[in-house]
Parts: structure tokens; C-alpha cells; sequence
């Protein structure tokens, strides 16, 4: 019996240290390829003649849990997207408090109470798609007495019904009743996601700095005040060139994304 109980502590303790190897190695690589992607992300801005260090990389941790989140901050970062909310909820208050959240996922009208209350250091949601979620976002934020939200339109450029976003053709109208009917958020520009296979990337961002041009002529002001999220693992380094200033990239450092297998 004494015997056994012993294997099995052993066992135990054998599971714990290859554990513990395995998470000081996925560490490692996620500090590495942050890194890298810094480094691509300075040689497509040089290529364009743009300053890295108006680009903003969001670090896109969906899925991936908090300790690895963690390495990535102890390697000096500090922008964090997330898709869903209850995973920002459950995750921001585990984290210090001076990570910047970005919101990048379809928002549900009943969702945003819980991701306002829920993490107080969210500084800014995405996408924004209709008035109605921007009435909802406006409403709570003035509730909960928190300062004015940062948000950005999102738009559809590449026409997939799949795709959350506004018609490039209502995006002036959206970002204007951001702007003039929601004294609550802030409107800081416009993002989109581009088509999975990246065979119209190019004209998918191109999309996006047209629409750009028409909402900063309707609003009165300069591009340089309006960004552009757009741009994730597999096309950051065309985003940039083609004028991004907010790149959300997940896969690229973090690894592959791990969902839970279907029972």
C-alpha cells in the first residue's frame, strides 16, 4: 500500500515538474515571438515611412490563460484584446490594473453592463456596429458614473454575412451618431476584419481608409484623429502599410487558439 501511495506520489510530482517545464517554455516563446512581431511591425512602418510608434499592436488573448497573459506583460506589454466578454470579465480582475483592454467581439446589448462593471480598466470597444449598441454602451456608461468609453465603428468591407459590422455606406451616419447623440463615448475611428482567406485584403483595408476620408469630412476633422483597427496575424505587416494604426494579433504570439473539444 505504502508502496503505491509512494509510486503514485512520485507520479505526481513527475506530472507537476513536466508541467511546470511546459509552462516556463510556452512562456518563453510567447516573450519571443512578442518580440518579433514588434520587430515586423517596425520594418512595415519604416517601409511606408511611418513611425512605429503610432501603431498600436493589441496582444489577442483569446483563450489563452491568465499566466500567459502575465508573461506577456512582465515582457513590457501592456494592450490585451479579448472577444467574449465573460472571459475579459473573468480575467481582467487577476491581472494588474494599468493593462489597457480592448473589447474586439460581437457586443450583446445585455452583455455590456457586465463588461463595464466587470473591468474598469476597459479602454476601448471596437465594434460598434449599429446605434442600438452604441445607445446601450452610452446609457451605462453614464450609469455607472465611469469616464466617457472610447470606441471605434466597425465596418463590413468584405460583404460577408458573417461578418459583424456597419455597410461602408452607413459608416458616416453610425460615427456621427456616436459623435453627436452619445456624449458618453468617445469616437476615436474605424476597424474591420478582413477576408479570412486574404485573397481582398488590400481592398478591404482600402475599403476602410476611403471610409475614413468620407466620416472625418462629415465630422470636420483631421484623419490623423481617426484610426484604423485592421490588421491581425496573418496580414498586420500589409495593415501597416496600408495605414493602420491599431493591429490585433493573437496566433502570432500567443500560439494556436484552444477551444474546449465537443463532449
Amino acid at each position: 500500500m505504502n508502496n503505491r501511495e509512494s509510486e503514485s506520489e512520485r507520479g505526481s510530482e513527475r506530472q507537476q515538474k513536466l508541467s511546470r517545464m511546459a509552462t516556463s517554455a510556452m512562456d518563453g516563446l510567447a516573450a519571443t515571438a512578442l518580440r518579433s512581431v514588434l520587430q515586423r511591425v517596425h520594418q512595415a512602418a519604416e517601409r511606408s515611412g511611418r513611425s512605429a510608434d503610432r501603431i498600436r499592436i493589441v496582444a489577442v488573448s483569446k483563450t489563452k490563460p491568465v499566466f500567459l497573459i502575465r508573461q506577456v506583460y512582465d515582457a513590457g506589454h501592456r494592450c490585451f484584446g479579448e472577444n467574449y466578454v465573460q472571459e475579459m470579465v473573468e480575467k481582467a480582475p487577476q491581472l494588474p490594473e494599468d493593462i489597457e483592454w480592448h473589447f474586439i467581439g460581437n457586443l450583446q446589448s445585455n452583455k455590456v453592463k457586465p463588461l463595464l462593471t466587470g473591468v474598469p480598466n476597459l479602454a476601448i470597444v471596437e465594434t460598434v456596429d449599429d446605434e442600438k449598441i452604441a445607445n446601450r454602451l452610452n446609457h451605462v456608461v453614464g450609469d455607472i458614473g465611469r469616464n466617457p468609453l472610447k470606441v471605434l465603428v466597425q465596418v463590413n468591407t468584405s460583404g460577408e454575412t458573417s461578418k459583424s459590422g456597419v455597410h461602408p455606406s452607413g459608416c458616416v451616419e453610425l460615427a456621427k451618431h456616436v459623435s453627436l447623440a452619445c456624449p458618453n463615448l468617445e469616437f476615436c475611428g474605424l476597424m474591420t476584419i478582413g477576408m479570412p482567406d486574404y485573397t481582398s485584403t488590400p481592398e478591404n483595408f482600402k475599403t476602410l481608409a476611403n471610409c475614413r476620408t468620407e466620416v472625418c469630412k462629415a465630422l470636420g476633422i483631421a484623419e490623423e484623429q481617426c484610426e484604423l483597427s485592421m490588421g491581425m496575424s496573418g496580414d498586420f505587416e500589409l495593415a501597416v502599410e496600408m495605414g493602420s494604426t491599431n493591429v490585433r494579433i493573437g496566433s502570432t504570439i500567443f500560439g494556436a487558439r484552444e477551444y474546449p473539444k465537443k463532449q
